[in-house]
Formats: C-alpha cells, structure tokens, sequence
C-alpha cells in the first residue's frame, strides 16, 4: 500500500536562477549608465595617447577648433571672455576641473595661449583630452 502525503510539498522559488536574473538586471543597469554620460564639447579629431585614461567628471569643456576658434561647453567665446568665466567658476567652493580639447592640427602656440589664460583664471586642474589607443 502506497502512503499519499495528506499536504503536498510547499512550492518553493528556486534562488540560482533568480540571482542570475537579478545580476543580468544589474549588468544591464550599469552599462546603460556608463553610456549615457554627456559629452559637453564640441566634437574635434583628438591626438592619440597611450596613458590617457583619466576619469571624466567633467563640467567645463574648453574645446579649439582646427582654425583656433575657442568654445566653452559649445558656446563660441574669446580668450578674455574665457579667463573672466573660468575666474567667477574658480571661485566656488569646489572648482571645476578643465578639460582641453584641442583639434591635433592646431597650432602648439594656440593650445599654449589657451592655456596660459586658464591658469590666470586661477584653475590649476587642466587636462588635456585625448584618444585612448589600446
């Protein structure tokens, strides 16, 4: 005589494959985030670096243009221009750093310029952005 349980077995939720989807999930999130970052500049042909592998939270983008023409987050500005905006952002508590984007058929004498008028706007935190190559 074959004894039937009077309850059946409890229905259980199997965890492995419910951590598997939570981590798909998390993955999913992460990289969605990653590609979503704003790029504030204006878009150039970037030298090549080996060691340029610099954590971008950026929020002042200076960018020059192959003819020399300066931008600051997209807005055309001049070299005073430039020193009087980058001097008021200088003055907060927590300064920005800046990152110079600069066509790599620009003159060295204008990326110099450039950033002379940066450090006499008082920032000391200048990077330079370049293409990463592997």
């Amino acid at each position: 005589m074959k004894i039937i349980p009077k309850y059946p077995k409890k229905a259980r939720i199997e965890m492995i494959p419910l951590m598997d989807v939570i981590f798909l999930l998390l993955v999913a999130f992460i990289m969605m985030t990653m590609s979503m970052t704003v790029y504030r500049g204006i878009p150039v042909e970037l030298p090549a670096s080996e060691a340029a592998d610099v954590e971008k939270k950026t929020l002042v983008t200076v960018t020059i243009l192959k003819d020399g023409a300066l931008y600051l987050d997209r807005e055309a500005v001049t070299l005073p221009v430039l020193r009087d905006r980058l001097s008021r952002l200088s003055e907060q508590d927590n300064p920005p750093r800046i990152f110079l984007a600069g066509d790599r058929t620009v003159s060295y004498e204008r990326v110099l310029a450039v950033i002379d008028e940066i450090r006499k706007a008082g920032v000391t935190g200048v990077s330079l952005e370049t293409k990463w190559t592997e």
